[in-house]
């Protein structure tokens, strides 16, 4: 996570620094088009992509993580007991599911958001296509046909 966040300071710091190069190069030439400015001006347009670039792949990252972490607080929560704030176990009233189950449920949801946002109208039919194992027998929904 420190090289993310040291990439794109970097990245923010060049961009700055490219910028201010090419005011420094427009007031230099009074405003004129010369190989100055338009070298500098290249320079930002290639210190903005960069920066653009590390964006994208800080943003990748954050949702990765957020991914992970929603996934983990989901498996906690349906696989055991929860510990309390005050440091005792208490129980959800919901029986507990099997890591595998509530993954296979994870992926499925994925795989419908995916298929929405892609304007498909074969989503609720296509969900079950995508499952890498055998549903939970316990649950009578995944038994029918």
């Amino acid at each position: 996570m420190d090289n993310i966040v040291d990439s794109l300071n970097n990245a923010y710091q060049e961009f700055v620094v490219a910028a201010a190069n090419v005011l420094e190069a427009k007031e230099t030439s009074g405003g004129q088009k010369t190989t100055a400015t338009d070298t500098a001006l290249e320079s930002f347009k290639q210190k903005w992509e960069l920066f653009r670039v590390t964006c994208d792949q800080a943003e990748e990252f954050v949702e990765s993580v957020k991914q992970r972490i929603g996934s983990e607080c989901l498996v906690d929560e349906a696989t055991g007991p929860v510990v309390g704030k005050s440091g005792q176990t208490t129980t959800t009233g919901l029986p507990p599911i099997s890591a595998v189950r509530l993954e296979q449920m994870s992926k499925a949801v994925r795989w419908l958001v995916i298929e929405l946002q892609h304007g498909s109208g074969t989503a609720a039919g296509s969900a079950h296509t995508h499952q890498s194992a055998p549903f939970d027998a316990r649950f009578s929904e995944d038994s029918a046909p």
